[in-house]
């Protein structure tokens, strides 16, 4: 009988190691689906070409850049901001340079804010998640194509808003494997 309750108890435990586990994965794709849907957190959504409507209403579109802690880069957008008609087709620039030494990879994260404005921006095309590599020396322009939705002025909270900033934060990431094998190449003394 004492063996029927251990094996009991051992069960459960790996059931709720099991459910546990399941929760924990499905959390982040839950999140991203929750935040695409309700724009909550500045999440954007994303179109393929820009708004068919566009109003005589105009927003002023600001433009940040931030870097992780130790990521070496230069990064900064190449205008501060703009004003568009809403539904209108934006095109920004952001700028990024390598001052080191040596190959960097990295990828932008982005935010929206206010968070009410975050389900009206759209974005068209952007450098964000992408993996960028950049040599030692090197300069890029990189765009980013956006409108912002004409719902907006239908929106208990967010018709209020007169400006929205968009926000990129680069981080460094691991070099992909067929450039850190080419720069482990170039380091080897061939003696």
């Amino acid at each position: 009988m004492a063996m029927q309750g251990k094996n009991k108890t051992a069960v459960q435990a790996v059931s709720v190691v099991i459910v546990m586990g399941a929760l924990a994965w499905a959390s982040v794709p839950f999140y991203d689906w929750f935040c695409r849907v309700t724009g909550f957190g500045g999440v954007t959504n994303v179109a393929a070409d820009g708004s068919d409507v566009i109003l005589d209403k105009t927003i002023k579109v600001r433009f940040d850049a931030s870097k992780e802690r130790d990521m070496p880069w230069e990064f900064k957008p190449m205008q501060r901001e703009m004003e568009i008609r809403i539904g209108e087709t934006g095109l920004a620039f952001y700028e990024a340079y390598n001052p080191t030494d040596r190959p960097i990879a990295g990828s932008a994260s982005y935010n929206v804010a206010p968070y009410d404005a975050g389900g009206f921006f759209t974005k068209i095309d952007c450098f964000c998640f992408e993996e960028q590599v950049l040599q030692p020396g090197e300069r890029v322009t990189m765009p980013v194509s956006f409108y912002v939705d004409p719902e907006i002025v239908d929106d208990r909270d967010a018709k209020f808003v007169k400006v929205i900033t968009l926000g990129y934060t680069f981080f460094e990431i691991d070099l992909p494997e067929e450039t850190a094998s080419l720069t482990r190449t170039g380091e080897t003394d061939v003696n």
